[in-house]
């Protein structure tokens, strides 16, 4: 069973990501060391007590759709009910419409140990989350008064609809229409898939958030406009009113997250007996402007989704560690016990439960340090704000793929250490392996991330925030070096050998991309994106072992530099001189 792993969660946080220094530096307002301590520690204790027993019901049975409704895993909506009591969903919130206003980096945290416990059980409260800040900083007064509390108590909850038959990543391609009314309010046609807890028995209400597309808008996704659409509709007093011209038509059947409900959603067939058709909407922001207000949303379930990344691999690195010291094959060299040994002491089988732990160890520390930036740019003003927001747009991509690719290498490496029983479903292992291929796929694939940190996220400032943030990794290598710590062996020589070739890399992508290559810089875009993730972590391992002053942490550093980090030189040659071969492929 997993175990929230507080301790190393609150030690990343502190002392790799920022969390110290900003609380020091008074970012935070009153927030405290010992606050943070006692935020994580009943996380962690909610998610081991209550949500990680909850795992087997909502991958067995799932979620289950009848006459358009949907019913959640058994215990599935007491949990949540209970979750909400607990004040969870308001964690982050804004402080003036009923939430705690804690910083990102605590939020995420807890997402972490709660992703860990069942993935598909916390991919619905983040999404309201999500939906919690689109309309804080673009609803108008008036949605805001009648949405944004219950949203954030968690007593509703929120929906993002995006994706279309025709149109899975290419947003200008969606054809869901919304018809202006006349009273301030629109109507909404069309249909949307793959829509995350789009209707399910947890909540009186649901609000989605739509995009859709008015008649007389441009073409392209600069025609695309924003709605709020509840289920219910909500009277003057707050209660609900009448049902919405929006229902779930189906439930997938998927590969994993089995619990989490996957819907497609139906607007605007007439379903409401007496009312004319279309679903009543309202406009998030402005008309055509509602890719920006998306945006809001996709950034921060892109950070979750990362996040989730690193819980399945937690969850799936704890899994094995167990099962490797149990499991008895063999006898391993040096081994001076009675009988069999356990298979933990086989070299083969440690290194992949080091392998498991320096990727989960380095994909937390980068999504950690993300979620600083994007709580530094809300604390700042000025240039020091456009810097923080410039560091959280270069970490975003990486935060989610490296993250997401680190979940599903991890867990597959977890049932391997489990041999056969791994391929058993009894086990557990190869359950975690179904959900954590899903988070390379959604909230923007992998394949778009590399494209938005080579394309957009490099030049940013004119190339200086990507430099900026290689000095830093940098000097934590130095320090690492100046540290004189006992057995670090050659990580010092080989973290700083892996940012040259991240240096080296840079500067040929920028180059390319200033001269007008831009399909060949696109075509290094994926291996450059696990090139600098993998620099970073080894970096973000080398302040680590600083901060504790060697131990477990210099140990995992000293792993890591020398067994894994080498990969940055390969992708160095697939970035600089995999174009051409790539472009001579011919598919019949």
């Amino acid at each position: 069973m997993y175990r929230a792993p507080v301790d190393e969660i609150a030690f990343t946080l502190k002392h790799v990501a920022g969390l110290t220094a900003a609380i020091d530096a008074g970012r935070f307002g009153d927030l405290s060391e010992d606050l943070a301590d006692a935020v994580l520690s009943e996380a962690g204790r909610f998610a081991s007590e209550e949500i990680a027993p909850a795992y087997k019901a909502g991958d067995e049975t799932g979620a289950v759709w009848k006459d358009g409704k949907v019913t959640t895993p058994p215990g599935w909506k007491e949990l949540y009910a209970r979750w909400r009591e607990g004040g969870w969903n308001a964690l982050a919130g804004p402080v003036e419409h009923g939430g705690q206003g804690l910083p990102t980096m605590l939020s995420v945290a807890a997402l972490e140990m709660w992703n860990s416990g069942s993935m598909a059980f916390a991919i619905g409260p983040t999404l309201t989350m999500g939906a919690v800040e689109a309309l804080e900083k673009h609803a108008s007064g008036d949605l805001k008064a009648t949405y944004l509390d219950r949203l954030v108590s968690g007593e509703w909850m929120g929906t993002m609809n995006l994706t279309e038959p025709q149109a899975g990543s290419d947003l200008a391609a969606l054809r869901t229409r919304a018809e202006r009314a006349g009273d301030g309010t629109y109507r909404i046609f069309g249909q949307k898939i793959f829509i995350t807890y789009g209707e399910h028995d947890y909540t009186d209400n649901i609000v989605h958030t739509v995009l859709a597309r008015l008649p007389d808008a441009p073409a392209g996704t600069r025609g695309i406009s924003l709605f709020l659409v509840p289920k219910f509709l909500v009277n003057e007093d707050g209660s609900l009113g009448r049902r919405n011209d929006v229902f779930c038509a189906s439930i997938e059947h998927k590969l994993g997250i089995h619990g989490s409900p996957t819907c497609t959603m139906i607007y605007g067939d007439g379903s409401v007996p007496g009312e004319e058709k279309g679903a009543v909407g309202w406009l998030i922001g402005e008309e055509n402007r509602g890719l920006a207000c998306m945006f809001t949303m996709m950034n921060n379930a892109r950070l979750a989704v990362g996040m989730q990344g690193v819980a399945v691999a937690e969850a799936a690195t704890q899994k094995a560690v167990r099962y490797a010291q149990e499991r008895r094959q063999g006898r391993a060299e040096g081994d001076t016990g009675q009988g069999m040994s356990p298979i933990v002491l086989h070299p083969d089988v440690r290194r992949m439960l080091s392998t498991m732990q320096a990727l989960t160890w380095t994909a937390r520390a980068i999504s950690y340090s993300c979620a600083h930036a994007l709580d530094m740019a809300k604390a700042t003003a000025g240039d020091e704000a456009k810097h923080w927001n410039e560091r959280a747009g270069l970490l975003t991509p990486l935060a989610k793929a490296f993250s997401t690719d680190v979940g599903v290498d991890v867990a597959s490496l977890g049932v391997q250490v489990h041999g056969g029983m791994g391929f058993i479903e009894e086990t557990g292992a190869a359950a975690l392996l179904r959900d954590a291929r899903i988070a390379p796929i959604y909230e923007g694939t992998n394949g778009i991330q590399a494209i938005d940190l080579v394309q957009r996220k490099l030049p940013l400032s004119g190339g200086d925030q990507i430099k900026s943030y290689l000095a830093e990794l940098r000097a934590d290598v130095d320090a690492l070096r100046k540290s004189n710590l006992p057995g670090l062996g050659k990580s010092a020589d080989r973290l700083s050998s892996a940012l040259d070739d991240v240096e080296a890399t840079t500067a040929w992508l920028m180059t390319a991309l200033a001269e007008g290559r831009t399909k060949d810089a696109l075509s290094g875009a994926t291996p450059y994106l696990r090139q600098i993730s993998l620099a970073a972590g080894g970096a973000y391992l080398a302040r680590a072992a600083v901060a504790a002053k060697g131990g477990r942490h210099a140990a995992l550093c000293r792993f890591f530099a020398e067994n894994l980090v080498s990969e940055t030189a390969s992708l160095k040659d697939r970035v600089t001189e995999g174009a051409d071969s790539l472009a001579a492929i011919e598919f019949a």
